[in-house]
Order: C-alpha cells, then sequence, then structure tokens
C-alpha cells in the first residue's frame, strides 16, 4: 500500500510567496500612478470649478459684489471683493487633496488673488496656475476674458 500525505511542501509555499511578491512589486507602483493621476486630475477639476464659481458669481453681481480665489499650496478660497482678507468669515476654502499641491502661480503682477469684473467678468489678472504631484502636472490657464482651461 502507498501512503500518501497530504499537504504542502515548503519549496511549493516558497515558489507561491516569490509568485505573489514578484506581482505585488510590479502591479503596485502602476496602481500608485493611477492614484496619482486621479488625485490631480480632481484637484485641478475642484480649482477650475472654483475660478468658474467665482466669476460667475461675480457676473451675478451677487450681494452686489465681485469675487475671487486666493491661491495657497495647499488650498484655495473664495473671497467676496477685490482684496483678500483672511479673516472674513464669508471666505469658502476649498482644501486641496494631498499628495497634489499648487506647485507654481504666474499671474500678471506676481499676484496670488484673482478678481473677476461685476460687468464683464474679466479677471484681474491672468495667467497660470500649475498643480503637481511628483512628476506629474496640469497646467491650468486664466484668460483675459476671464475663461478658464486646463491641459
Amino acid at each position: 500500500m502507498l501512503n500518501f500525505k497530504k499537504g504542502f511542501t515548503i519549496l511549493e509555499t516558497f515558489i507561491v510567496l516569490s509568485i505573489t511578491t514578484l506581482l505585488i512589486v510590479i502591479v503596485l507602483p502602476s496602481f500608485q500612478a493611477m492614484r496619482n493621476n486621479q488625485v490631480l486630475k480632481a484637484t485641478a477639476s475642484e480649482v477650475v470649478s472654483a475660478l468658474d464659481e467665482a466669476r460667475s458669481q461675480s457676473l451675478s453681481s451677487v450681494d452686489s459684489s465681485e469675487y475671487g480665489i486666493h491661491f495657497e499650496s495647499d488650498e484655495i478660497i473664495i473671497f467676496k471683493g477685490t482684496t483678500f482678507s483672511s479673516l472674513d468669515p464669508d471666505n469658502e476654502n476649498i482644501s486641496i487633496t494631498s499628495p497634489a499641491s499648487i506647485s507654481s502661480i504666474n499671474l500678471t503682477g506676481g499676484a496670488v488673488d484673482v478678481y473677476f469684473d461685476r460687468l464683464s467678468g474679466a479677471p484681474n489678472k491672468t495667467g497660470t496656475i500649475t498643480i503637481s504631484i511628483s512628476h506629474f502636472s496640469k497646467i491650468i490657464t486664466i484668460s483675459a476674458t476671464g475663461a478658464v482651461s486646463m491641459n
């Protein structure tokens, strides 16, 4: 009679663990890059949306005022009026999802604020805002007409 023992040998277990580890090492960076790309797209869309909201509120003359955006590396703030005040209770803070950040603000005059004219919707500053995650980036452009675009 043949006597068989059921179970896995140490060699079989080692092979399965090696293959699993190899797959994790190959696949995990792809998932991280995909997640970063999604966070970058979502963050850039939030910034574009905030700029559009500020322009829309200005054109609608909500509270008979202009509206603008103040940019910081980890958040954007929609403010009422032509001058940003961090103490204004009407400010609407929008946090930027980590690991994304505003890496570059290139507005005319070196400003970090832009507001929109009530009658025309034209911005007081034009230029670009760059949002980055490691080596990925999205550039948002504010044109002289107030149109906002993203690459």
